[in-house]
């Protein structure tokens, strides 16, 4: 795999046509690796000296909050260096000269600054329910299997199971592993397929890591935020809601509130962040496990303007349906406002329309009129870039996705939660692994409760 990826480097410097293997923008550890091992298949089984390219879907500078590809990368011994990403490679031009041709993978739809490229899209394999209106006119090879990586294992496999190296196969072990949650039946997202090329890499490579090993250092991996910057860490996982030309960002933070409020120069790295991506309100809601194993949620709020800041801090504090059970931390900031979430069965899905509650309240209050987007400290003209930006980005004001990393935005197709018996497999995001675990803890500590009367 490493050299054939060092390979694919030295083609970009060549003008010569090139099939672009294309992963998902959010760009997660399913995506990157589906992506790398169909391309390394397809060179090695295509007979014409044709050049096949994995590009990962995000730029370079991106790679970092994901914190489970980096880990898994160095595991491998596959450095990052010789990776392509999308800032890198130039498919519009490519497209215009034509000299690409496309392959998706683990999604069919296109983004929509990408829609000029469908004519290029010649395979797509995905393991989502298809959007007939919106799947490109090509070969569509889709089943609803937990891992995109497991259908890559089966092309490899069937097709030609001796180009398959150790080092492909860990990646594609460990991918299944991870998206199936180490193949737990309680949580219903392995199918029999995951499991059967599971075991068939383990059978082939006796001495791929154990199950348990590999799946926990993954899931430590993705959790990790040390030697993140204050704004990768809130970009790492964030939503977005705009409404009338109010932006608020809610970011997930894996780590405990006090520790992350003493970070240095934390409030000026709070305000740039603002400033930077033009958020009126910033929401930050840590996660983590404490030392009895109990599952933790805080809230912080950062707001410069006085009045949204009350607003929102009221509807919360008040918010019985569901209760959030706040109380005040202790902030040394009039700008920010910390507090200890008592219901950590509230998560930032079920927090997002109470923040669309607390907007509405905002704007009762100012009396600004429906239609009329105005936001303090934001000239008109801003307003209206923002919300030609939004219109293009957003579902009634709200992230694409709530459940899963939003930067960049999860692919149309990847808006799954239902049951697998129902529309297909959801996705499970850091924050909806924590929900599981959450729900476990708690029953188990209900249970150890009833057993000792």
């Amino acid at each position: 795999m490493e050299d054939y990826l060092q390979g694919c480097r030295a083609a970009l410097q060549e003008s010569r046509p090139l099939h672009v293997v294309l992963g998902n923008e959010a760009c997660d550890l399913d995506s990157t690796v589906s992506a790398l091992a169909l391309a390394f298949y397809l060179a090695k089984t295509t007979e014409a000296e044709e050049v096949f390219v994995p590009v990962l879907n995000i730029k370079r500078s991106e790679l970092p909050l994901r914190g489970d590809i980096v880990f898994f990368l160095q595991k491998v011994h596959i450095p990052e260096s010789i990776l392509i990403f999308r800032d890198e490679i130039d498919l519009h031009a490519l497209y215009q000269a034509g000299q690409l041709t496309l392959i998706l993978v683990d999604h069919h739809i296109l983004s929509k600054s990408d829609t000029a490229l469908e004519e290029a899209v010649a395979e797509v394999l995905d393991h989502r329910p298809i959007e007939p209106k919106h799947c490109p006119p090509c070969h569509v090879s889709v089943e609803l299997v937990g891992s995109c990586a497991t259908l890559v294992t089966e092309r490899i496999l069937q097709g030609a199971p001796e180009i398959l190296d150790r080092q492909t196969a860990a990646l594609l072990h460990g991918t299944i592993i991870l998206d199936c949650v180490n193949m737990d039946l309680k949580i219903g997202k392995a199918t029999p397929k995951d499991s059967k090329y599971v075991e068939k890499l383990e059978v082939l490579f006796p001495d791929l890591p154990k199950r348990n090993d590999i799946f926990g250092s993954l899931q430590k991996a993705k959790f990790d935020v040390s030697g993140l910057t204050t704004e990768q860490m809130l970009r790492k996982d964030q939503k977005t809601i705009y409404r009338q030309g109010v932006k608020v960002a809610i970011s997930a933070i894996y780590m405990d509130l006090e520790a992350f409020l003493q970070r240095s120069n934390l409030l000026a790295d709070l305000h740039a962040f603002c400033q930077a991506h033009s958020y009126d309100v910033l929401v930050a809601m840590t996660i983590f496990f404490n030392t009895h194993n109990e599952p933790v949620r805080q809230l912080a709020i950062f707001c410069p303007h006085v009045a949204l800041q009350t607003t929102i801090c009221e509807v919360l504090e008040r918010s019985h349906s569901p209760p959030l059970k706040l109380t005040p931390a202790s902030s040394t900031h009039p700008n920010l406002h910390a507090y200890l979430q008592g219901n950590t069965q509230v998560s930032r899905k079920k927090l997002l329309p109470l923040l669309q509650e607390a907007l509405s309240a905002y704007f009762d209050s100012m009396k600004i009129p429906s239609g009329q987007p105005e936001t303090a400290d934001v000239s008109r003209e801003q307003v209206d870039k923002e919300l030609d930006r939004a219109s293009n980005s957003l579902i009634s004001g709200l992230s694409q996705d709530e459940e899963d990393p939003p930067l960049p935005p999860t692919p149309m197709n990847s808006l799954v939660d239902e049951c697998p018996l129902d529309q297909g497999l959801p996705k499970l995001s850091a924050e909806a692994v924590f929900e599981k675990c959450s729900q476990i803890s708690l029953s188990q500590s209900t249970t150890a409760s009833l057993s000792k009367k």
